[in-house]
């Protein structure tokens, strides 16, 4: 609503420096967490190998960042404080970035809203200072230090003291700087990273060093920063296409969780928020992940700068790719040649909360040592006794036990050798150094479910030809928008074509798909596409079917199955990729150690 009089001409100010740096403030220094992320860009492009991070009150009274980088002169003190001042470009080229920081507005807009001192020394030149309060900029002053940069950051805003309404409390905060320090840290697996709460004088994240070869280093960084089962469920990803390499790790779908925490993205070394990457993820685990589980990884894009562009947002959260859909496929195809590649494969997790559920609540006692034998050689009396006693106890068990052959070689197979089939559901399996539960129904559903896409993507989607064509009616830009990818839907079934001004003609639907409301499923596409570039929709409705066909037709809970058939299934699964988790996401068996079982038994 517009309140201004038209009889009043507003009159056409220039706003001071220190106006504009505080406004500048505002898109580049939301909250602590991203002063403390362009501090620390700033010490990784100045070369350093080491980062100390301190802050106090979430950042909100202190944040103070020094680094063993390359260092600043007296000379260069006053200008680093100056807008748009900056040596990582030299203007000519704004795509070709290939630092973090680049636009020469972090410093300026800190010092515009709080109370922020430089000392730095350069390699052969004396240590210098210099501060700035509320946009005020003070003289250069000697001071001693070792070569490097300490920026400390008091007070931030202090002079916009609105801003300081919005932000959370002091354990919020300070949870959102240990997060971006260790989005950071992920990155850089070379460079030591330290981080204190100095109310509380306590380490909040430290990061060591890494040695050795790039992936190596990358996968112990991840390790310490991530958790060790991150890693030890965690698919490597090494992957290239037109220029763009990808690389990484990414969790089994058993590996999955209750929110999108677990995702790291970057490109060229930058962590980002993606829409587009975010949303090929999702892609990449589309029929292997529970209904509101989401994926873990850390990806890498790395391309040429002009490839990409940075420099779509101040916060420099946000690119553009030049090829956003190869991009985008080549993360999708990645993680899906990887997940098949994991075959049977599913996370050690699930086991660790099955020995987790089965663990009693005390240990048992210990029987007394020198009992041993008169116990041993009582079991048969004791047994006849309780079976005398209890009439039940001697009745045929509720499971089918196989009896084990004398040399049986399937025990050496990754899902070993059935032994057992308990409640006419769960298939015992006999490894070499521990055993396997399996899930019969979820594990058959599966097998079903890769043989059914096979063969339709050997075969083809049968399509269904509408005797009256539905006609979908849209704006121009949205027809013309759902027609640039007329083929990839003719491809799952969908026939559409333009049917004049912003209207399009379905021809022909999926056969799987019956009743199918087409203009409802060519809206939700258009969604998608205007949310993340491409859409999986289709695909999505296609498998859903499929899933449900595989559902039906696999082996029901409650049939009993010969040993022949549950070998069978078993050695199927070691063949079939993704078999490790059913079409819904859940684990179809779990591995128990006899080193974890004994355990369980106290022994």
């Amino acid at each position: 609503m517009n309140n201004h009089d038209p009889q009043m001409r507003p009159v056409i100010r220039q706003l001071d420096e220190a106006a504009a740096n505080r406004i500048a403030a505002g898109e580049v220094v939301e909250r602590p967490a991203s002063a403390v992320k362009e501090l620390v860009e700033n010490a990784l492009d100045a070369g350093a190998a080491r980062v100390d991070i301190a802050i106090a009150k979430g950042g909100k009274a202190l944040i103070r960042v020094s680094d063993d980088g390359c260092g600043m002169a007296a000379q260069d003190l006053p200008l680093a404080l100056a807008r748009h001042a900056t040596s990582k470009i030299d203007g000519s080229d704004l795509l070709d970035i290939r630092s973090f920081g680049f636009r020469g507005e972090a410093l300026p807009s800190l010092g515009a809203v709080g109370r922020l001192s430089i000392t730095s020394r350069a390699a052969g030149h004396d240590g210098a200072q210099i501060a700035v309060a509320g946009g005020r900029i003070g003289p250069v002053k000697p001071a001693a230090g070792n070569r490097g940069t300490m920026v400390e950051l008091r007070d931030l805003f202090f002079a916009t003291p609105a801003r300081l309404k919005f932000l959370r409390s002091d354990r919020a905060e300070t949870q959102a700087v240990a997060e971006a320090v260790r989005r950071l840290a992920m990155a850089e697996p070379y460079v030591a990273f330290t981080l204190t709460d100095e109310d509380e004088g306590r380490v909040l994240f430290r990061a060591d060093a890494e040695q050795g070869e790039l992936f190596g280093a990358l996968q112990t960084r991840l390790a310490r920063v991530m958790g060790r089962d991150f890693i030890d469920n965690a698919l490597p990803i090494d992957a290239t296409r037109d220029g763009i390499t990808l690389t990484g790790f990414a969790a089994l779908p058993t590996y999955s969780r209750g929110a999108a925490v677990a995702q790291h993205l970057y490109v060229n070394g930058r962590p980002v928020r993606d829409k587009l990457l975010t949303g090929a993820l999702r892609a990449g685990y589309m029929d292997v992940l529970a209904s509101g589980r989401h994926p873990a990884a850390v990806l890498f894009l790395t391309c040429d700068p002009h490839q990409v562009d940075v420099n779509v947002h101040p916060a420099k959260a946000e690119v553009r790719f030049r090829e956003p859909g190869i991009a985008r496929g080549l993360v999708v195809s990645a993680l899906r040649h990887a997940l098949a590649g994991a075959g049977h494969r599913a996370s050690t997790t699930v086991a660790a909360a099955a020995l987790g559920a089965a663990r009693p609540e005390t240990a048992p006692p210990r029987p007394y040592q020198a009992g041993h034998a008169a116990v041993r050689s009582s079991a048969p009396a004791i047994a006849a006794s309780l079976a005398f006693q209890a009439p039940g106890f001697a009745e045929a068990p509720a499971a089918r036990v196989e009896p084990a052959p004398q040399d049986d070689g399937a025990t050496d197979a990754p899902l070993g050798a059935a032994r057992a089939q308990l409640h006419q559901n769960w298939i015992v399996a006999q490894t070499a150094d521990g055993i396997v539960i399996v899930d019969q129904h979820a594990a058959h559903e599966r097998l079903v479910y890769e043989r059914l896409k096979a063969q339709r993507d050997a075969n083809g989607i049968a399509t269904q030809a509408l005797l009256i064509p539905e006609i979908v009616e849209l704006s121009e830009a949205d027809a013309h928008r759902i027609l640039a990818i007329a083929d990839e839907l003719a491809a799952l079934g969908l026939v559409i074509e333009p049917f004049g001004g912003g209207a399009v003609a379905v021809r022909e639907v999926p056969a799987l798909l019956q009743r199918l409301n087409a203009a409802a499923l060519i809206r939700d596409i258009l969604d998608d596409l205007a949310d993340q570039g491409a859409s999986d929709r289709l695909r999505a409705r296609v498998d859903a079917v499929l899933s449900s066909m595989a559902c039906h037709g696999s082996i029901r809970s409650g049939r009993r199955m010969t040993a022949d058939e549950m070998n069978a299934l078993l050695r199927e699964m070691e063949r079939v990729p993704k078999s490790g988790q059913c079409n819904h996401g859940r684990p179809t068996w779990i591995e128990l150690k006899l080193a974890d079982i004994e355990r369980l038994f106290g022994r």
